[in-house]
């Protein structure tokens, strides 16, 4: 009996014991996960995946209830009251209070170092005589239009310091293919870029070893136009292994995969900067020209048209496009037959703060820049409450878009000779993060 009677103090003993250990577990792993949280938090990594160093963000569609502009501006929009260089707590969520439009400047600075001095990318290379030279070397002259950025893109990369001649020592191997200029040409036009693209990857995994190494994994090409969604049809493997940097960044599309792909921004080139982008002209609220060539854009019409404050225009202007964006506080970007347009950077140009009113999409370089800092993000169905949103931005809170808008502009930007941290260096940034430290053996 007195053996299990100090059996039974001993049990109790030790239950006692590892209650307490399991206390102070419990309350230990409680607070690293806290202080975890809070540093992805402030690195703005997305803890639901492999860690990265910073968080892509999604545009979703959802239903606002009671409270719903005040619940709208407390997710869509940065805290802007009483900024400092650090987060705080704000009725228990942790609220970004910084300046910074980066999700995580020093992050991004030391890569960028990295990147410059280290970063090679092998291009396939074709001679000026090969048949398809049009299509598969840069432009020979200055790119204009819509689309510019695929040709600015070849042009800038073709002339850098990131091109090796030497496969071995590449990190990314460059399909050259323009598929705006597959588009344009008599010989294929839209309905041979399919075959195209099937046989020029067909060609180059039968005369070069890399792209069978990774069936593309470390391949990357770029294409503006939307119809390159489609280019890849009859070959899988480019929609699923290579890295696709397209204008047409939408999570909605099953060919585009986040992480993997990359958003190219489409920009209309401009030379020079903008006169008064601090305009006090600015008197309209928010404003929107172009084609009613969706539902989304015909749901903003219907409702706005007849508005004395927010204007939105169909068909031709009857002022100058750039009047229109100097004299707005808010520019719209309005999703059409795809998420993307060149609306953005043409608000960015003007100083005017961009309203994405698009959903699912996957905008430029939103892994290194923070948008709610320069930009305000509304939900299609929310269109009925644009103005109740854009009304309840303080003028103090707009003043800091707008601030932050005149910060983010130079990564908006092309130029003939790239220059630090324009639009082609932060793409290249991109495709930095997307490299792989994968290095395969000399004679594989």
């Amino acid at each position: 009996m007195v053996v299990k009677s100090n059996n039974a103090k001993w049990i109790a003993f030790l239950v006692i014991i590892l209650s307490f250990f399991s206390l102070f577990q419990h309350l230990f792993f409680a607070r690293f996960s806290s202080l975890t949280l809070l540093n992805y938090a402030k690195s703005g990594a997305n803890i639901h995946s492999i860690p990265r160093k910073t968080k892509k963000k999604k545009i979703h569609n959802g239903k606002l209830g009671e409270g719903v502009i005040k619940k709208h501006l407390q997710s869509s929009q940065p805290n802007l009251h009483n900024q400092s260089l650090s987060l705080s707590i704000d009725n228990g969520n942790y609220v970004n209070n910084t300046n910074n439009v980066f999700h995580d400047e020093n992050i991004f600075q030391e890569d960028y170092k990295q990147m410059k001095k280290s970063f090679k990318i092998y291009v396939y290379p074709h001679k000026k005589n090969d048949p398809f030279a049009n299509i598969l070397l840069p432009v020979n002259f200055e790119p204009s239009g819509n689309y510019a950025s695929e040709s600015y893109f070849k042009k800038s990369l073709f002339n850098s310091q990131f091109i090796t001649k030497n496969p071995k020592e590449a990190d990314l191997f460059f399909l050259p293919f323009s598929i705006a200029r597959l588009r344009h040409d008599t010989r294929i036009g839209v309905e041979g870029i399919q075959n195209f693209i099937r046989d020029y990857i067909t060609n180059v995994s039968q005369k070069y070893p890399y792209w069978n190494r990774s069936d593309g994994g470390d391949h990357f090409y770029v294409a503006c136009h939307s119809i390159g969604k489609s280019a890849m049809e009859k070959t899988s493997e480019v929609k699923f292994n290579v890295i696709q940097v397209v204008c047409s960044s939408s999570y909605f599309v099953a060919a585009y995969i986040a992480h993997k792909d990359a958003c190219l921004p489409q920009i209309w080139p401009r030379k020079n900067n903008p006169p008064n982008l601090f305009s006090p002209k600015r008197k309209k609220l928010a404003f929107f020209a172009g084609g009613i060539n969706s539902p989304v854009r015909e749901k903003l019409l219907q409702v706005w048209r007849n508005d004395t404050e927010i204007f939105v225009h169909y068909g031709r202007l009857k002022t100058p496009y750039a009047d229109e964006l100097l004299g707005s506080k808010f520019c719209l970007h309005v999703k059409g037959f795809e998420v993307n347009t060149a609306r953005i950077a043409d608000s960015l140009y003007y100083g005017c703060v961009p309203v994405v009113i698009a959903n699912y999409y996957d905008l430029p370089f939103n892994d290194i820049l923070d948008w709610k800092t320069f930009s305000v993000i509304v939900p299609t169905m929310d269109i009925p409450l644009l103005k109740e949103i854009l009304k309840n931005i303080s003028y103090d809170e707009y003043l800091r878009l707008q601030s932050n808008v005149l910060k983010v502009r130079k990564h908006f930007q092309w130029h003939l000779k790239p220059i630090d941290y324009d639009a082609f260096h932060m793409v290249m940034y991109e495709l930095w993060l997307r490299r792989s430290f994968l290095r395969f053996p000399e004679n594989y």
